[in-house]
């Protein structure tokens, strides 16, 4: 599979309009690694400038896992957030012709797709994780959302 033009655009702007420093895409067809601030390789493949040394910290961030983003409590009593599993671009609806997947009052369940995020023009339907239902929707159709930013608020069937 080929990059376009308009691929590789659509992925520099994904990268500038997000807190990204480093993105890096394998396919068996291809490689490509992006980094804000990068300097070339110099002779032999080291950097001119190498980048200063990360400050020491007292425990490692946990590194999250992309397959599925759990379902984190919420800061509402009883609620529950369902959280994007990915960046890309926000939508609450299949078209701008169709409804809502979800609105708020909606009673969902594990399986319910509650809203689509765009990859590098790849539509992917997001599903609840959870069954209850739809208290608050925190992102706007077409804005660009990071991997764990929540989405909606589900207050849980049980709570």
């Amino acid at each position: 599979m080929a990059l376009s033009d308009d691929d590789v655009r659509e992925i520099l702007r994904i990268i500038d309009s997000s807190q990204l420093d480093e993105l890096t895409i394998e396919t068996p067809a291809f490689s490509l690694h992006v980094s804000r601030g990068a300097t070339a390789p110099g002779p032999g493949g080291a950097s001119p400038n190498p980048p200063p040394a990360p400050a020491p910290t007292t425990a490692p961030a946990p590194t999250p896992e992309p397959a599925a983003a759990p379902t984190p409590p919420s800061t509402l009593a009883g609620t529950r957030e369902i959280v994007a599993p990915m960046l890309g671009t926000f939508y609450r609806t299949e078209s701008p012709s169709h409804p809502p997947f979800v609105e708020v009052g909606d009673g969902v369940r594990d399986d319910t797709v509650v809203c689509l995020i765009e990859v590098m023009k790849l539509m992917n339907h997001i599903q609840a994780g959870v069954a209850g239902t739809i208290v608050e929707v925190l992102a706007q159709s077409g804005e660009l959302v990071e991997f764990g930013q929540p989405l909606f608020r589900v207050a849980p069937d049980g709570a």
